[in-house]
């Protein structure tokens, strides 16, 4: 069994001595869900995710526990190695964000109320978390809006990214070897033959940062299958553009940092040295306050959001596919 590297080693006594864990599931991440729980002395809330303890368990907890020193990543509180339903799990206890998703946050902004500064504000805070991660040569490998999440509802909120599930620790001159993501997120070379790095998290950013700027992703696909032919192809060949009247008034830097991210060659696209030093990110206070049509067109799709989650959701048990299926030759 893989041990925990960073010398934090769980706790072997009951977490019911310390915790009380309540029926409130806050939410449900790949590899298990998230309850809330509450410390018996402080009576301060956490997040609470059952692991069943595994060496890909260990893995998750090892890396997330390595980086929750960070202020822009879900910090790991405690970890317990407890019997729980009757079965060998890990319990990782974290801080709670009652703050929501992000998309649910920029959503609930009045019409015209979200602006480009605040959007550059937003992709500097995900830059932090992914700088810091690649620094320590791990990638993340499913970033999306839903592992985006707020400390609280308060106008100060801290921005932080959770969910290590697919986490990997990568070296100089490896590449990572294991094809597990969500379709509209998805880098071009997972879904071709070639390996793929830290580059398939800059493409995530990507793609994440086109969908704060106008509500919609870039290579939508409109057949209600999470990964539909044309939209395999499009993601390959890097097909999308920046339709009126959405982006009409767009600054060109943040397009062209757009285009820096979701180069289809990956030895092309931006390392996040190079994102968190454009001046768009760098300088965010400089960005003009334009205002952005997402929480409009955020709120228009509404009711195919929490589909296109489940689809990526869904999606995700059948393509955690090995690399040699991926990387077979074709014809």
């Amino acid at each position: 069994m893989l041990s925990l590297q960073n010398q934090r080693q769980p706790k072997t006594t009951p977490l019911v001595d310390d915790y009380e864990i309540s029926d409130t599931v806050l939410g449900l991440g790949i590899n298990g869900k998230v309850v809330q729980c509450t410390h018996r002395r402080t009576k301060q809330n956490y997040a609470l995710k059952v692991l069943l303890d595994n060496e890909k368990a260990r893995r998750e907890v090892d890396l997330h526990w390595r980086v929750s020193g960070c202020r822009h990543i879900v910090n790991i509180i405690d970890v317990y190695e407890n019997t729980y339903s009757g079965r060998k799990c890990l319990l990782v206890v974290m801080e709670c964000m009652e703050g929501g998703e992000l998309f649910q946050r920029i959503q609930d902004k009045a019409d015209g109320a979200f602006t480009e500064r605040e959007a550059a504000q937003i992709m500097h805070e995900i830059c932090v978390a992914v700088d810091y991660l690649h620094s320590r040569d791990i990638a993340h490998r499913d970033l999306k809006p839903e592992n985006l999440l707020y400390t609280t509802s308060q106008p100060n909120a801290v921005l932080k990214l959770t969910d290590f599930g697919f986490a990997k620790e990568t070296f100089t001159n490896d590449t990572l070897q294991t094809p597990c993501y969500t379709p509209y997120y998805v880098a071009p070379e997972v879904l071709g033959p070639q390996k793929y790095d830290k580059s398939c998290d800059i493409w995530s950013l990507g793609v994440v940062m086109y969908i704060i700027m106008c509500g919609f992703p870039p290579f939508y696909s409109n057949h209600g299958l999470a990964i539909s032919p044309g939209m395999k192809k499009r993601i390959r060949t890097g097909q999308y553009d920046f339709p009126d009247p959405e982006w009409t008034n767009v600054s060109p830097a943040a397009k062209d940092l757009i285009k820096g991210m979701l180069n289809v060659d990956p030895s092309k696209r931006l390392c996040i040295q190079d994102v968190i030093r454009n001046k768009w990110i760098a300088q965010y206070n400089a960005v003009p306050q334009t205002p952005l049509c997402t929480g409009r067109m955020l709120k228009e799709a509404e009711e195919t959001w929490p589909e296109v989650q489940e689809e990526m959701t869904r999606s995700l048990a059948t393509m955690r596919v090995d690399y040699d299926q991926v990387g077979q030759p074709h014809g």
